[in-house]
């Protein structure tokens, strides 16, 4: 049995913010490799959003990118009137679009402006998306939103990036009871240290010790992170909803 008949993904149309790279990139490729059709949006990197589109269309699906700014009104009305016209709907709305500054910045010392563009990026762009996305997906579709574990734990020095990612599960829970009697579900993965470009300087200076504070022993692949989120988009999903589903190798048992 293949992905798509076993996941109930084929012919789905899947859109993915942040699809350039990280989760989102392998978020999409998975959705790709399960039969749905997938369109990303991105802020800057043409260039790698161009493969991710030659890689879903080599595995035989219809595939977009758009840059848009998806914290502002019109750079998600953008996106979605892109999705609308290329793949005539959607069905499968992933919201990963985020940023985690590196630097440690007290809240004492948190200037306004990182607060603002923080927010803007982590939690405005997403009520912006799943707005249009309650409008325009359909009875059995699905919203997974991408969080953090740092939203149900705190993170000192980036008080900032955990109170962003916090409102995110709550938004969450809100929007999959609005949208519950029209039979889509709204979940939430909230990972935790995942090897991507993001988090490139922490791993640098501190992998080893990060790695020993999680049970499992290592730190999260894209993949890891895109397989939960697949399955939340799946037919094999279809009562669950309101949900956070952690993803973070046992590293919140630890304190």
């Amino acid at each position: 049995m293949d992905d798509g008949v076993m996941l109930g993904l084929r012919g789905r149309r899947a859109l993915v913010t942040g699809g350039s790279r990280g989760v989102g990139r392998a978020t999409a490729l998975l959705l790709a490799r399960a039969g749905a059709d997938v369109g990303i949006g991105y802020q800057s990197r043409e260039a790698d959003a161009a493969q991710v589109v030659e890689h879903a269309r080599g595995l035989g699906v219809r595939s977009f990118a758009q840059a848009a700014d998806v914290s502002t009104p019109w750079g998600a009305e953008m996106l979605f009137e892109r999705c609308l016209v290329e793949l005539g709907g959607v069905d499968l709305f992933v919201a990963n679009a985020g940023i985690w500054i590196p630097e440690e910045v007290g809240v004492a010392a948190m200037p306004d402006a990182q607060w603002d563009r923080t927010m803007a990026a982590n939690l405005t762009s997403v009520f912006q998306t799943v707005r249009l996305a309650s409008r325009f997906v359909g009875a059995g579709g699905r919203i997974v939103i991408v969080s953090s574990t740092a939203g149900q734990r705190g993170e000192a020095w980036h008080a900032d990036y955990a109170a962003s990612k916090g409102a995110l599960i709550s938004f969450t829970k809100s929007v999959a009871v609005e949208l519950a009697e029209r039979d889509i579900t709204v979940n939430c993965v909230a990972p935790g240290w995942i090897d991507t470009e993001m988090v490139e300087r922490p791993m640098a200076e501190g992998r080893t010790r990060i790695e020993q504070n999680i049970p499992l022993g290592r730190i999260a692949s894209a993949e890891d992170v895109a397989g939960p989120i697949v399955f939340l988009c799946s037919a094999l999903a279809r009562h669950i909803t309101g949900e956070v589903v952690n993803v973070n190798g046992g590293s919140v048992l630890c304190g």
